[in-house]
């Protein structure tokens, strides 16, 4: 099944896939940086930018601020601001959002965002007219959420990250039953980076097999760019996968993000790994020309008088093709010959009485 993601893109499972630059938190509040981020995921040739639509209310609840406990390994031991700080500094408010679709429509690419709350979701689709909604792993067994989501209307990508198969599934009928059936899952491990035995790129063959109806991409959080690159051969529909000017920046996920040479090489290799995934209807889609250069036509084996018997061991099978093929040797043996033939000589039907 095609799924109408954008207004200009159609997705569909062994096609070029639709690639998501996660921009998340990475313009660390800052709308300059956020632009760079968003010129150079254009230049690196990716389809969309995506931001998180969350606000210091609508992500945590007032405990984890008072437990102030960070995600983040390499963020427990920081004294220099608080969970709580760090989360209001990072977020990025309704204006900019505004101001961030727009300058991507100016610069020609698409722009959406998650929303983490219902508010956030109206504000996505009646204001910033996002293309489509995007659902967080942490948000797809929050079955009342996802039912609020699927009756905006808007084709819907979510990740399954954290999930069960029993929980893909009731995520799905609960979007299914809203009214909405333009849904696009997204294999997903969320933890960041995983292991490379953790990720298990089969599931997206699962999924396929188990969701004929929708597409299914990757949201990808390993390191460089093999393991995307590997979900097109299986034939993802669309990668999502974090972006940043620079891995040692500072903020929360700028370690598992790709930089713009990475981000170039995704789309480039994407494009030509689902270009040579080609038909799986078996063709032969050489030329004529080479077929007759590389097959094999009979022979003679030796030195044949006009009027005698050609017989098995008087043939042979050589280079180029273009006279009679090897699976016409039933058909050559027992006939006799007009003329004197020569060892070697291609033959022909005027060589046959």
């Amino acid at each position: 099944m095609n799924i109408q993601l954008t207004k200009s893109k159609e997705i569909s499972n062994f096609t070029k896939p639709y690639i998501i630059a996660e921009l998340g938190s990475n313009h660390n509040g800052n709308m300059e940086l956020a632009k760079k981020l968003i010129i150079e995921a254009k230049e690196a040739g990716a389809d969309c930018v995506k931001f998180q639509s969350w606000s210091k209310d609508s992500i945590f609840a007032k405990k984890k601020y008072d437990d102030n406990y960070f995600i983040a390994d390499d963020y427990r031991s920081r004294t220099d601001y608080s969970l709580e700080e760090i989360v209001e500094a990072y977020s990025i408010s309704e204006s900019e959002l505004l101001e961030m679709k727009k300058f991507s429509d100016e610069i020609g690419i698409d722009c959406t965002s998650t929303p983490f709350s219902k508010k956030e979701a109206d504000f996505l689709v009646k204001q910033m007219d996002t293309p489509f909604i995007k659902v967080a792993s942490m948000d797809l067994n929050n079955y009342p959420f996802l039912e609020y989501l699927a009756k905006k209307g808007k084709p819907m990508v979510i990740s399954t990250g954290l999930s069960e198969l029993f929980e893909i599934d009731k995520a799905v009928k609960t979007i299914e039953k809203a009214g909405n059936n333009h849904i696009v899952i997204l294999h997903c491990v969320a933890t960041y980076p995983p292991i490379d035995s953790d990720v298990n790129l089969n599931n997206i063959t699962t999924l396929m097999k188990i969701y004929p109806d929708y597409p299914v991409g990757f949201s990808d959080h390993t390191l460089g760019t093999t393991i995307p690159l590997a979900s097109v051969a299986l034939g993802a529909c669309l990668i999502e996968k974090h972006f940043t000017l620079d891995k040692n920046m500072e903020g929360w996920d700028h370690k598992v993000s790709a930089t713009k040479d990475e981000m170039q090489e995704i789309v480039r290799n994407a494009t030509r790994i689902s270009e040579a995934l080609g038909s799986f209807r078996i063709i032969s889609t050489e030329s004529d020309e080479k077929k007759r250069e590389f097959r094999r036509s009979i022979v003679l084996a030796r030195d044949i008088k006009e009027g005698e018997i050609i017989t098995k061991d008087d043939i042979d099978y050589k280079r180029p093709g273009g006279g009679f093929s090897p699976e016409m040797t039933e058909y050559i043996v027992g006939r006799k010959v007009k003329i004197n033939l020569f060892y070697d000589s291609v033959l022909s039907n005027e060589d046959l009485v």
